[in-house]
């Protein structure tokens, strides 16, 4: 278990349910949960008010969609094959048996979440090739169940496990995990992942989260943005 005690400052972003304070920076896991929670209240908005007959917006959307679903299903991953297992054997090093549920709740919700987002591709594709009212409303519930399932999970993660990782995890183990979750994305996806973060918060939220970018970082997002600005408002332009 670690035994520093110093606190780094800690982002609180619209939607969190918790900060947990400690040693470890956890802006990277904020910023990705504020992105899903924000991508799934846009969607569940736009399934219900995108016209039927707007074949390009459905189209934008199922394209959208993928991305989202691939890039939550990465940080899923590394959660489930990364974070959890070295936290779990910290935990039972302790003797912490609430630690050790937190963390088993963590991995079967992950589980209950995963069909839920398959499903609502298969909604996503049917609605870009042949939409329909029928298809429209059962898309419309399951995305609103995944937006629902996945915001109490996260509520979960924030309240409950992440303060574990603050109180158990070293520098070094919360490093590793971070790198894990970097090495993921290729080169080619940062135009899409740089701007898909940042969407939605404010200068000082950006720098908080990605300052020790610096100036590279910058001039990626200023890059990047305009093209992710402009798909975005294809996909969403009903939301």
């Amino acid at each position: 278990m670690s035994t520093r005690t110093d606190a780094r400052a800690q982002l609180d972003l619209p939607g969190q349910a918790a900060v947990a304070h400690g040693p470890h920076d956890l802006g990277g896991m904020y910023v990705m949960h504020h992105a899903f929670r924000r991508d799934l209240g846009r969607f569940a908005s736009a399934v219900r008010r995108t016209p039927l007959e707007d074949t390009a917006a459905w189209r934008s959307l199922a394209a959208r969609w993928e991305r989202f679903g691939t890039t939550l299903h990465h940080h899923h991953t590394i959660e489930d094959t990364t974070i959890w297992p070295l936290l779990l054997a910290h935990v039972d090093a302790a003797v912490d048996a609430a630690g050790r549920a937190t963390l088993e709740a963590m991995e079967a919700e992950h589980e209950l979440i995963d069909p839920l987002l398959d499903s609502c591709a298969t909604g996503f594709t049917a609605m870009a090739f042949a939409p329909d009212a029928a298809a429209r409303d059962r898309l419309a519930e399951r995305v609103t169940a995944a937006r629902d399932r996945l915001g109490e999970h996260l509520a979960h993660e924030e309240t409950e496990a992440l303060p574990l990782a603050q109180r158990h995890l070293t520098t070094a183990e919360w490093a590793a995990a971070e790198r894990a979750a970097q090495s993921g994305h290729g080169l080619r996806e940062m135009p899409f992942l740089l701007p898909w973060a940042a969407h939605g918060l404010s200068d000082e939220q950006v720098s908080a989260a990605f300052g020790e970018g610096g100036r590279a970082f910058g001039v990626l997002l200023r890059l990047t943005r305009g093209r992710f600005e402009r798909a975005e408002r294809a996909a969403f332009r009903y939301a």
